[in-house]
């Protein structure tokens, strides 16, 4: 299952690689850009999904979407991608890098992402899975 999940990441992380430079040139500003020699070694990435329950799909979107623009504000947050399965809509991926265990646990102690948190047991199924993710190839250009 892990292993569909990395797949379906990398998939959906392709087209954005590809696209970027021509939708930067038409999207708005964007605070900061993914800046790959800000992410030091040993930095602490995840990948996490959830699962709307049966009907509340547009309810957990919208309660999610509000993320990414904070998450994104947050100073020690280096990469923050909230995605969507277009086969399964209400399956959300999270795609998160920050410096340390300890910015990411000060991520999640977040008013905000409590708040998240404690919307969860109303609209997912069975709350956030999260897999605690080493990067690889670091330096590698």
């Amino acid at each position: 299952m892990m292993r569909n999940i990395f797949m379906a990441l990398s998939a959906l992380l392709l087209p954005l690689a590809v696209t970027a430079p021509a939708l930067a040139q038409t999207a708005a500003p964007v605070a900061d850009t993914v800046r790959y020699t800000r992410i030091p070694e040993g930095a602490w990435s995840i990948v996490a999904q959830v699962r709307a329950k049966p009907g509340k799909e547009d309810a957990l979107r919208a309660a999610t979407l509000p993320l990414v623009k904070l998450v994104r504000s947050d100073p020690k947050n280096l990469v923050y991608f909230l995605q969507e399965d277009r086969a399964r809509p209400g399956h959300f991926i999270f795609y998160e890098i920050f410096e340390s265990e300890a910015d990411f646990e000060a991520h999640n102690a977040m008013p905000y992402v409590q708040a998240w948190f404690a919307r969860l047991p109303e609209l997912a199924e069975g709350g956030v899975e999260v897999m605690h993710m080493a990067i690889l190839g670091h330096g590698t250009r």
